[in-house]
């Protein structure tokens, strides 16, 4: 019998490298992939903190697919840097506006931000923000890959009748158009629900202790708690 075959997945880093570390420490066999939604660096922005971060996840040695986060606005002038560790570490993919091939020949792609609605040049400001119409755009490339499996990485939660927490229009209609099995985003506590035919998970925050590890086949959560772990 095969192996389960699961990913890990993580939001809210916030530059908070303990229990992003303490979370891949506790990594078995079956984890195959890691999923990454920001915030990465937290509001300061350092770029040590941001080096820091990509470190500790090359270090795992699973291929990790990574967006950044609303806070992280500074990424923009540390990409060259963000480059170079994907150089030292081949497994770190950052799918912000762009498509990964991940194992098992599942297709990760995503986008970071704020995706806001209705807005096609979003104002400038202290946070990363998109318009839907260009998340579109360049989430595009997905329709060469039809045949593969489709995971989908957000910062912004799509909009849903059925949640309490306010979504993106945008984020929930690019979930609809592309109909992936599995959509991982930011969120500030672990949750799930079904948007159509796609899970959509919220992982919580790795900064408070929070995780989730996704069956990629059957699509079984199992939610992380550090703090619970510490108690233990």
């Amino acid at each position: 019998m095969a192996r389960p075959e699961k990913l890990l997945a993580l939001g809210g880093i916030n530059g908070a490298v303990e229990p992003l570390t303490q979370a891949l420490q506790a990594l078995t066999d079956e984890v195959v992939a890691i999923a990454v939604v920001g915030d990465l660096g937290g509001p300061d922005g350092a770029p040590e903190t941001y080096r820091t971060v990509f470190r500790t996840l090359g270090r795992a040695e699973r291929p990790t697919y990574w967006v950044p986060g609303t806070t992280d606005l500074a990424l923009r002038h540390y990409l060259h840097d963000t480059s170079g560790l994907e150089i030292a570490f081949p497994q770190l993919h950052g799918v912000h506006g762009r498509v990964a091939d991940g194992p098992g020949h599942i297709l990760y792609a995503g986008m970071g931000g704020e995706v806001v609605d209705g807005v096609d040049d979003p104002p400038a400001g202290n946070e990363l923000r998109y318009s839907g119409r260009e998340a579109e755009y360049r989430l595009r490339e997905i329709v060469e890959f039809k045949e593969h499996p489709l995971v989908m990485l957000f910062t912004t939660p799509p909009a849903h009748k059925g949640s309490r927490i306010p979504g993106s229009e945008a984020v929930a209609e690019l979930i609809k158009t592309y109909r992936p099995r599995l959509a991982i985003v930011a969120g500030d506590g672990v949750s799930e629900e079904r948007l159509g035919t796609t899970l959509v998970v919220s992982p919580g925050r790795i900064d408070r202790g929070q995780f989730a590890v996704i069956g990629l086949h059957d699509l079984s959560i199992e939610v992380g708690d550090l703090a619970q772990h510490a108690a233990v």
